[in-house]
């Protein structure tokens, strides 16, 4: 009985969905986060979470993990979890899946990486199997007048190809004849004028500058005595056929001795050759003419001394032509610049060709030299590798392939043995030889075996154990190989001798690629057998040679090529009955015949799953998709190239859409997931690898080339082939269709229907992002298709005119364009857009209709020519017709109305160019008005939300997106400007009026500032008043009506102060006096740097202009702010003057009158501030009797104490003064004597009472005087100090106080008989009361007026006076008058009063009047 497996426990966070402790650590530190297993290097091997629900062996089975990572890398590859990438846009986006897909490709591992020690790695098919990797295309027989020809040969008879220019040759004795063996009835071409018999033919390169340009080729004919050069033609006809003509050179070389049999060429045009009567290697020297010592042709020996060359060979004259070794095959390296010679005793020797003449035999190896290294290799003895075994061939490999495997050798047991060569050189610094000096086996690889192998051991993984025992191949007469690794071996079996069996094989390099995503590399070959039914003569490649890249890595990427060649590579075989033709199938022709040969659904899951195994998932639905879009087949008996029967594509369009799988989301550990997080499906990234093999061969190419003709005239051509752009163009288009077709069951491209099957938020999240992945590739393939039409329509112009009337920089930009920056990148479409209107206006100054050059534009590439392109273009079209000099001014004007008004209808998508270009234009023809409106309408458009207005309101806040859309709009106004200003200087040249009239530019200017002037555009305004205050333009700005001034300059005056003056200046010229002294009300208040002095400057200025009356502001408001504007004065004038004497206190340091003067000497400080902190502490009592008054203090004992101690305060220091000043008398100083106590006390009296308004409660009479008097008795501030001695009433008197109230103060004073004022010291109040009563009476006596009267009190007063003088008459009065003066005094006043008393009823007023 089973039993359901017991979970183990999990720790926490050791799985997904199990919470972990909240790590207050980094990954390396959480102690909870235990390392449960080794850490992986890789960085994209993350856990992942599949969406799908469905993962069994179905229509939707996962791949394996090591693949999925190297799926993902095709998108995300190095793709950090944190912190995520921001979105790019989708055609960045697609881009960069292109480059990756790309990037992928080109790390195909190179030939040294897989081809290591011994191999036998075979997957052998039947040659009519779906997996065949080679199939027989067709087969030429050989023509009937050939062999008539055969059938006279008389002593020899050879056969051979040209398979490069599909041409077979066949010699006759001593004739040789050509003929094109793809043609039903060729014609043939013979050369028959050789005397002797033909021993060898070979086509090779012609040397640079010898030859005609005519001549592609040169065929090099040995004959038993000579050999002679003929130049070959070879053109390619519009059908594709190749025809080839013979020249006669006239270049002939007599052997004299020696005989050639192999020939050999490299591409610099050198000609090797040896015959089978020695082992040496000569050179046929040409030159084009004949020189004093040298002949048109020579040979030239590099085996032996140079002498020995004109000697005959000794060995000749005496054992005749029995040489026990010659060499049977000569092969060239170009690429490394060696030479490889076979001998038939298996000896390959390695020569190192230099220029111009120079051969070097540089390493030799004999077939016991290869026997002792297999014997290193082999732990075992193979039947197949013993000393007799032979080396039938030599192949070279280019340094291109591999940059260590040289040469592959085979054996005549069917073992290709591949040798390395080193160098010492690579190991000696400063050293320039390039020669490998010795060779060793690298890998060997033996023949298929002859029975049946599992592909994998019975544990799953695949067979370690190579077969060496193998005689599959045994006996090889021949073989070859082509790059990547086509290998061809002609085997002739033991009973049938006469009849060559085929045997083909090429690597597997999509399951090499792939074996490298999950364990070591292997040598995985693919191969077939082929019937050729007879012997074969010759072989050669018929098609380009193979080369994926241009260097060993990814060189041998068939996958990735697959679709550049769709022929694949075809080989041509020459056998006694014909010519055939063996093509390498690519993996979507397998995939194809594959899924087309399964039986039912079940078979079609089989052969996914086989494919899968072997070549990953995202290969499989990536030729899945290519199949689905009618690739594949090539070569299929009865179907062209390219098609593919309809049930086949309907099995590859649902394995496409059901075997992709679904998005996944890698674990976040802890992070919020979002879109860019998640891997598209294997779906999206098989697309991606399709696209990018379509388009590989152009994306990263440049589009043009420039060059000169041999007239030295400029040249321009498409770098790719016009019909490589269009095979190109046709695939993505049948992409693009086939995507449109099944577009609702394809996931990622139904929308909505999609969201509605995610079961979760992960899921919703993933849809979403495969949803944006294929938008983006659609998106580019557009722009692809789009692009192409572009380039093919650039050469079907005129290119080199367009060229031509582009600027410096655009032609640089044109010369490095690349196809990926036209598709995918914005400045390829910038350019692209630039030629546009390049064709566009060639073709309007060659007569053609703008629309119909537009229109054919826009439907071929509309990314390039949108609709609105074309307005753009008719706008400049009228533009450009007003400028021409026959029109009359009315139609003109027509004109460049119609073109501002298209080009308004499209400012949205004008460009800077061609603003600036129509801007330009307007200028030229004095269309200033138009200029204006247009960079008007062209900056609203660019910020339809007026998001600019709300950044300058908001403070030009820094790091603010809406910066960048004023930018965009300041750009616009700057051509503004420019147009103002041309207008200004065109204005100041031509008078204003003329009899009366305005002039024309007069009209113009006028028409221009109306356009500015009813712009509702306030962005624009505040830019131009800017502008204007930079151009030092403020009386013009000042003098403009525009409500937009009034914002503008107060939001500068919230800025500046010189911009403030500047509001107030407006506001005063436009006599709004109200709004002005707001201003410098609030200007005097700002945290600008002003000084306090210049505050009350402004507030000066403010108080007078509050007092004016202003239209539309009432009396009330104007009180009101008056009122403030005087208490704010009052503040500044008592900071002023704390500030004055705080600089002179010597009680303050230098440190601390620093900081008192960065705060006094600025903002207005409050009320309690500059008590507090500065009036009260410093002792300035007057300054605090001032601050009492401001602040509305209203406490009289307080007041009181203050004036006391202001009193004694000034009191000592005049008294300080006068010592000082004494002090100094004494010494013979003649400085002027300081003021008197009471002088200047009677100043600061003055001051505060002027200053606080004769305030009663700061200037309380009846208190404040007694205190006077008491100090002036007490003090002798009298005649004993040469003063008056009523001073202190006087002050009062002259300060306005009233008679009444000084009177009654006096009375009191006198009835109280406090101290002083006791005894005798009341006679001091008489006087004071006599000096008040005179002064009263005189005042009414001088004013005339019968009403004028005293009240009865008065005459009380001086009664009272008088009797007390009666009583005291022999008192003294030091410091004043005489009593007895008082005392006639008295009796004089009170006289006077009593004519002057009315009635005992009186009024009295305790007030100043």
């Amino acid at each position: 009985m089973a039993f359901a497996q017991t979970p183990s426990h999990s720790l926490p966070g050791a799985f997904l969905h199990t919470p972990a402790v909240a790590s207050r650590y980094s990954a390396q530190q959480d102690p909870v986060r235990r390392r449960l297993f080794q850490p992986n290097s890789n960085p994209n091997a993350q856990a992942a979470v599949p969406f799908g629900r469905d993962q069994g062996l179905g229509f939707n089975a996962p791949i394996q993990p090591a693949e999925e990572q190297g799926v993902r890398g095709l998108q995300n590859q190095n793709m950090p979890l944190m912190p995520p990438m921001p979105p790019l846009p989708p055609l960045a986006k697609a881009s960069a899946y292109i480059n990756n897909a790309l990037a992928k490709d080109s790390e195909y591992p190179q030939l040294d990486s897989y081809c290591r020690q011994i191999s036998s790695d075979y997957d052998l098919t039947r040659d009519d199997s779906p997996w065949a990797p080679f199939q027989k295309t067709n087969m030429y027989p050989i023509p009937q007048n050939v062999l008539e020809q055969f059938n006279r040969a008389e002593v020899t008879t050879m056969m051979g190809l040209f398979a490069e220019l599909n041409h077979a040759w066949v010699t006759v004795d001593n004739c040789l004849y050509l003929w094109d063996y793809t043609h039903p009835n060729p014609e043939l071409i013979g050369y028959e004028d050789s005397e002797t018999g033909i021993t060898a033919v070979k086509l090779v390169a012609p040397k640079p500058g010898i030859f005609n340009k005519v001549i592609t080729h040169i065929l090099v004919v040995a004959t038993s005595a000579d050999m002679f050069l003929l130049g070959v033609a070879a053109k390619v006809a519009p059908s594709g056929a190749k025809a080839i003509e013979l020249y006669g050179t006239r270049m002939t070389m007599n052997l004299r001795g020696t005989d050639a049999h192999v020939i050999a060429g490299s591409a610099g045009g050198r000609i090797f050759f040896a015959g089978v009567s020695d082992n040496e290697i000569y050179e046929l020297m040409y030159q084009q003419e004949e020189k004093w010592f040298a002949n048109r042709t020579g040979k030239l020996q590099h085996s032996q001394r140079p002498w020995l060359v004109t000697v005959p060979n000794p060995k000749y004259m005496l054992w005749g032509r029995a040489a026990t070794e010659h060499i049977v095959d000569i092969v060239v390296d170009d690429s490394r610049n060696l030479l490889y010679s076979l001998s038939n005793t298996s000896t390959v020797r390695t020569y190192h060709m230099e220029a111009p003449n120079k051969l070097t035999k540089v390493i030799e190896k004999t077939r016991d030299d290869f026997l002792r290294d297999i014997a290193h290799v082999l732990s075992v003895t193979s039947p197949l590798l013993n000393d007799r075994t032979e080396i039938v061939s030599i192949s070279p490999i280019s340094a291109i392939e591999d940059s260590k495997v040289h040469l592959m050798a085979l054996t005549n047991t069917g073992c290709r043995l591949f040798m390395s060569a080193t160098s010492a050189a690579s190991y000696m610094l400063n050293s320039s030889s390039q020669a490998p000096q010795s060779m060793q086996l690298q890998c060997i690889k033996f023949p298929p075996s002859e029975q049946q192998r599992p592909r994998t051991s019975r544990f799953g993984g695949p067979i370690e154990y190579p077969d060496i025992q193998s005689r599959a191949l045994e006996r090889s007469r021949r073989g070859i190989r082509f790059a990547p690794g086509y290998f061809l071996d002609f085997v002739t079996k033991t009973d049938q001798h006469n009849t060559d069996l085929l045997f083909v094989s090429a690597p597997d390099s999509g399951r090499i690629n792939h074996s490298r995503q999950t364990q070591s590399m292997r040598f995985y070959e693919q191969a077939n057998w082929i019937e050729i039914g007879s012997k074969a003569e010759d072989i050669g490649l018929v098609t380009k040679p193979f080369a994926a890249t241009s260097q060993p890595q990814g060189f041998g990427n068939e996958l990735a090529v697959q679709f550049d060649e769709p022929s694949g590579s075809e080989f041509a075989i020459l056998t006694n009955t014909g010519i055939h033709l063996v093509r390498r199938r690519r993996l979507v022709d397998i995939f194809a015949s594959a899924i087309r040969a399964a039986a039912g659904d079940e078979g079609v899951k089989a052969e996914v799953s086989k494919f899968r195994g072997a070549y990953g998932h995202v290969e499989t639905i990536t030729a899945a998709l290519a199949v689905a879009c009618r690739q594949g087949d090539n070569g299929r008996s009865g179907l062209g190239r390219g098609a593919i029967d309809q049930a086949t594509q309907d099995r590859a369009k649902q394995v496409y859409i059901n075997f992709g799988g679904n998005p996944r989301l890698p674990e976040q550990d802890g992070q919020p997931a979002t879109v860019e997080m998640v891997q598209p499906s294997t779906r999206h990234s098989a697309l991606t690898l399709y696209l990018s093999r379509l388009v590989r061969k152009i994306w990263r190419s440049n589009v043009i080339k420039v060059g000169t003709d041999a007239g030295g005239a400029m040249v321009i051509a498409s770098v790719v082939p016009t019909g490589k752009l269009k095979d190109a163009q046709g695939s993505v288009e049948s992409l693009r269709s086939f995507l449109d077709a099944n577009r609702s069951f394809i996931q990622g491209l139904s929308g909505p229907a999609d969201l509605q099957r995610a079961g979760s938020k992960q899921e919703e999240l993933g849809f979403q992002a495969e949803h944006q992945a294929m938008r983006a590739v659609e998106t580019l393939m557009t722009g692809i298709t789009e692009g192409i039409s572009f380039v093919t329509t650039l050469f079907e112009e005129r290119v080199t005119d367009i060229f031509a009337r582009l600027d410096e920089t655009s032609r640089q930009q044109l010369r490095d364009l690349t196809y990926e920056q036209l598709f995918s990148q914005d400045s390829g479409k910038e350019l692209a857009k630039v030629l546009v209107k390049a064709i566009v206006n060639r073709n309007i100054e060659n007569g053609s209709n703008v629309e119909t050059v537009a229109d054919a534009l826009r439907r071929k590439c509309g990314s390039f020519c949108s609709p609105d392109d074309v307005v753009i273009f008719k706008a400049q079209e009228q533009l450009k017709r007003a400028s021409e000099p026959s029109l009359n001014p009315n139609t003109s004007r027509t004109l460049l109305h119609e073109s501002l008004r298209l080009f308004q209808k499209v400012a949205k998508s004008l460009t800077q160019a061609n603003l600036e270009s129509a801007i330009e234009q307007y200028i030229s023809l004095r269309y200033y008005a138009g200029a204006i409106q247009l960079c008007l309408v062209v900056a609203s458009e660019k910020d339809r939300g007026n998001a600019a207005l709300s950044w300058i309101n908001d403070g030009k806040p820094a790091g603010d997106p809406r910066a960048k859309l004023f930018d965009e709009r300041k750009v616009c106004y700057g051509l503004i400007h420019h147009v103002l200003q041309d207008l200004d200087a065109a204005s100041s040249r031509e008078p204003e009026m003329i009899d009366g009239k305005l002039t024309l530019i007069a009209t113009k200017r006028a028409e221009a500032y109306d356009v500015v002037s009813a712009s509702i555009d306030e962005v624009f305004h505040s830019d131009l008043y800017e502008w204007y205050l930079e151009q030092g333009w403020t009386d013009r700005l000042l003098h403009i009506e525009s409500p937009y001034v009034t914002s503008f300059l107060s939001r500068l005056a919230a800025q500046d102060p010189q911009h403030a003056d500047l509001l107030c200046r407006f506001y005063t010229m436009r006599k709004q006096y109200f709004l002005a002294a707001k201003v410098q009300m609030e200007l005097a208040q700002s945290e600008f740097p002003i000084s306090i002095k210049d505050r009350l400057t402004l507030l000066s200025k403010a108080k007078t202009n509050a007092s004016v009356t202003t239209t539309g502001v009432s009396r009330q408001e104007q009180q009101l702010l008056n009122h403030d504007v005087t208490e704010l004065l009052e503040v500044a004038h008592i900071q002023d003057d704390l500030l004055e004497r705080l600089r002179v206190d010597p009680r303050i340091p230098p440190e601390r009158k620093q900081e008192v003067e960065e705060v006094l000497d600025g903002k207005i400080q409050p009320l309690s501030e500059l008590f507090n902190g500065y009036a009260d502490q410093a002792g300035y009592y007057d300054l605090c009797l001032l601050i009492y008054h401001v602040a509305d203090f209203r406490n009289s004992t307080t007041i009181t104490q203050t004036w006391n101690s202001l009193i004694e305060q000034v009191h000592d220091e005049v008294m300080a003064k006068w010592t000082t000043y004494n002090a100094e008398g004494r010494h013979g100083g003649q400085s002027d004597p300081p003021a008197y106590p009471y002088e200047e006390l009677v100043g600061k009296i003055q001051d505060i009472c002027h200053r606080s308004s004769n305030d009663s409660f700061i200037f309380p009479v009846p208190t404040l005087l007694p205190e006077i008097c008491k100090y002036s008795y007490e003090n002798a501030q009298d005649r004993r100090s040469n003063a008056d001695v009523n001073w202190p009433v006087i002050v009062f008197l002259n300060l306005g106080v009233s008679y009444d109230l000084v009177l009654r103060v006096l009375e009191q004073m006198f009835e109280a008989q406090e101290v002083p004022f006791r005894g005798a010291s009341r006679v001091r109040i008489i006087e004071w009361i006599v000096h008040v009563a005179s002064s009263w009476v005189r005042e009414l006596n001088r004013s005339g007026r019968p009403e004028a009267r005293l009240d009865v009190w008065v005459g009380d007063l001086m009664l009272e006076c008088e009797n007390w003088l009666s009583t005291n008459s022999r008192i003294d009065n030091p410091g004043g008058a005489d009593v007895r003066d008082i005392t006639r005094a008295v009796k004089e006043i009170r006289r006077a009063v009593d004519g002057l008393v009315l009635s005992p009823v009186a009024s009295r007023s305790m007030g100043f009047y």
